[in-house]
């Protein structure tokens, strides 16, 4: 097995909970599946709730959804010293069963899985484990074909970011000099594609509020076909995929790849006139490119599985479980998705594109703007 592992736990120092709320009567169903064992942790006897969490390919460090699930796991344990946590490395999704199991094996009281990859492999291993309540990052609990299926100790954890993404698409749409503006994914799955529609309606809705034609290279909503590299870590194959789209125009590029997408952001930075918008996380803090772009589409991976281990630990010793646990979906109406601040690019946009931005997020809000995306969470 081509995996690795980590555990810490962190003494506890306050910090504000932003999604206190988040799925706590979802959460207070799934905890209530096991209680904690006597013991675990560093072997100081210090932590009595082990939380683990199995990452995807890319590792725990790839500037994008593992390593902030992860921070908020180290988060979690920040607050409450009573609560341990521990990673898995996958280096493919052969890993994803091995881990897993590893994570059942190691006694651990709520287990998180990050990507909708590993959906199917979360819910095998909760219908084998009914005791043990998991989560799933970016997707549901799903049967062998893919289909969701109601399993009461599965908790989804998914981010309408479509509705981000319109955002970021109607920013490229406004800066552009060439009129063309691109973005490719790693994978054509549904948290990668719902990027790519939001980015596209947004930069839509900018043609049609300023009677424009900018042209988005990579990917078509309506045939839901467009620019892919089989995966999430060849960086390599990222920029040269990047610098396909800038030969054809393109000077603003929203790579949706995970660390592959770090290739876009390299591409961006040796051609003077190119920008580049990142995505899950507020890149100009999370990687070494803050400088070439504009902003970010973000989610709040971080804040959603802090909540999501704190509020499992809460209701552990709960006596029964209640009924199928509803998911948490993040929105711009919740600040489960959001628009990054422009940082190095403040003073080059303009006030009038910011008041735009700020009046599309109301009415994003409000209802009277929807953004549509075959890969949208369901609500109910």
């Amino acid at each position: 097995m081509a995996a690795s592992q980590h555990r810490t736990t962190l003494a506890v120092k306050p910090y504000k909970l932003a999604l206190a709320g988040v799925a706590a009567t979802s959460l207070a169903a799934l905890a209530a599946c096991g209680e904690a064992p006597s013991d675990t942790g560093d072997g100081n006897g210090d932590a009595s709730f082990m939380a683990c969490m199995v990452t995807d390919s890319g590792g725990v460090d790839d500037k994008s959804f593992n390593e902030s699930s992860w921070a908020g796991m180290e988060a979690a344990a920040e607050e409450n010293s009573d609560i341990e946590v521990d990673f898995k490395e996958s280096s493919s999704e052969a890993d994803y069963d091995p881990n897993l199991q590893a994570t059942v094996d190691d006694g651990c009281n709520f287990i998180v899985g990050v990507g909708g990859l590993m959906a199917g492999n979360v819910t095998a291993a909760a219908q084998a484990n009914t005791e043990i309540p998991f989560a799933i990052v970016d997707g549901v609990a799903s049967d062998a074909e893919g289909a969701p299926i109601d399993v009461e100790n599965v908790f989804s954890i998914q981010f309408d970011t479509a509705q981000s993404a319109f955002l970021a698409g109607y920013i490229a749409a406004s800066q552009t000099e060439s009129g063309k503006v691109a973005t490719w994914g790693g994978l054509q799955i549904p948290p990668v594609t719902i990027f790519m529609d939001g980015f596209v309606e947004g930069v839509e809705h900018f043609n049609e509020a300023k009677d424009d034609d900018v042209e988005v290279l990579g990917w078509d909503v309506e045939s839901q076909e467009g620019t892919f590299i089989n995966g999430f870590e060849d960086t390599g194959e990222g920029k040269s995929t990047t610098e396909n789209f800038i030969s054809q125009g393109a000077d603003i590029v929203m790579p949706v790849a995970g660390p592959a997408g770090i290739g876009a952001l390299t591409a961006a930075s040796e051609n003077d006139d190119v920008e580049a918008i990142w995505v899950d996380t507020d890149g100009y803090e999370s990687t070494d490119f803050g400088a070439e772009l504009l902003t970010s589409a973000e989610k709040g991976l971080a804040e959603a599985v802090k909540t999501a281990v704190l509020t499992a630990y809460e209701n552990k010793d709960a006596e029964s479980a209640a009924a199928a646990a509803e998911p948490y979906i993040g929105t711009l109406e919740n600040g489960g998705v959001a628009i990054s601040p422009y940082h190095d690019f403040d003073s080059v946009i303009s006030d009038e594109t910011k008041q735009e931005v700020e009046d599309l997020q109301a009415a994003i809000i409000d209802g009277s703007v929807v953004v549509e995306s075959p890969a949208s969470p369901a609500s109910e």
